[in-house]
């Protein structure tokens, strides 16, 4: 087990990799277990890991509530939501009772949002079973749910206590699902790290296949550099929007395709290839550089053309974007491969050229 801290002053907390985790409750701080915890998953996690992260709280005299969600992107709303305090109240659930998000990526940011207010802030632990969870959303305390108009467009920045990433879930992910943390994963490359995205060129098709030592260096390494950011900049003032790469495009992609079309990383894979469109377009890369971003996102199985919803459909959409300052739509560009930037100042028309050929995968 390899472990790496997210330093935040007094609400820092551990990051644990390895295998086997899930079954070890030793891994949660004594300070978090009281006489009851409740795990909240869904359909698809439940069978799989529920009676294993119970038996391990059992091991520590804590009585588990295990709130079992409908899946997908399509629930991550203020329905669900509801459904999450109905069981708390029910429960007589307190300030001090834990919540345990067990899943992925929408089951994190369904819990993190309901222990972020239930009860003015409870505490929130996270055991995420997906690539996309592990590498990106379970890390930063980011929390929320979804809008018609936006994505994420209503929650809270609320860290969670602990994350425990066990490598032993991804064994039981489906193809499409390891594939759309793959662009998480390629995302950290292309923004912040040129010699892990060099790495990736050469053993995409290990990770692809499984391989446990390569997923392991993949997931640790971004991680680090989820933290690493995270630490500079917790609440998204400035660069930590960097880690959007390709989610400006993207998030409009899901909300205009209808949420669960799409999974979240397929529009995040596509919108990087508009982003590097764009950034080739105003002139910052070239076109070999776009090549490099079809060419490993093709690679890991994931799409690289965008769906065409129209040009003032995708401006519509993306004018809800938590980024829009002042009515301008902020996008993270590429200065090269391995160097992303915030940019707000760009020709309109660069922007519409990219968007009237969505499909388009290469200059």
């Amino acid at each position: 087990m390899r472990t790496l801290p997210v330093s935040l002053g007094d609400r820092s907390y551990p990051i644990h990799i390895g295998v086997g985790l899930c079954a070890d409750a030793r891994l949660i701080p004594d300070t978090l277990l009281k006489d009851k915890a409740v795990v909240i998953t869904n359909t698809t996690v439940a069978p799989l890991y529920l009676e294993t992260v119970q038996a391990g709280l059992r091991t520590r005299g804590v009585t588990c509530i295990s709130v079992v969600l409908p899946d997908g992107e399509a629930h991550k709303n203020w329905e669900t939501l509801n459904r999450i305090f109905d069981e708390l109240l029910s429960h007589r659930c307190e300030r001090k009772t834990p919540l345990i998000a067990l899943g992925g990526g929408v089951i994190g940011d369904l819990t993190g949002f309901a222990a972020a207010t239930y009860q003015r802030g409870v505490p929130f632990i996270q055991i995420p079973t997906t690539l996309l969870s592990q590498v990106d959303s379970a890390v930063g305390g980011k929390t929320a749910i979804n809008h018609p108009l936006g994505k994420n467009m209503v929650g809270a920045f609320y860290q969670p206590q602990v994350v425990i990433a066990d490598m032993d879930t991804l064994r039981t992910l489906p193809p499409r699902e390891l594939a759309a943390g793959l662009a998480e994963v390629i995302k950290y490359g292309f923004l912040r790290d040129a010699e892990f995205l060099g790495w990736l060129e050469k053993n995409i098709e290990r990770l692809t296949a499984l391989e446990p030592e390569a997923l392991a260096f993949a997931v640790e390494r971004s991680c680090q550099n989820k933290a690493e950011v995270v630490a500079k900049d917790e609440r998204e003032t400035g660069d930590r929007a960097l880690l959007n790469f390709g989610h400006t495009f993207g998030h409009a992609v899901e909300a205009g395709m209808g949420y669960g079309e799409w999974l979240h990383g397929e529009a995040v894979a596509a919108g990087m290839v508009l982003a590097a469109r764009f950034s080739e377009k105003l002139g910052y890369i070239g076109k070999a550089d776009v090549r490099r971003v079809v060419d490993i996102l093709a690679r890991a199985k994931l799409p690289v053309a965008a769906p065409d919803l129209g040009v003032e459909r995708y401006l519509d959409l993306m004018g809800h974007d938590k980024k829009v300052e002042g009515g301008k739509i902020k996008f993270i560009l590429l200065r090269k491969p391995g160097e992303a930037f915030i940019c707000n100042q760009y020709d309109s028309a660069a922007l519409h050229a990219v968007l009237s050929t969505p499909a388009q995968t290469h200059a």
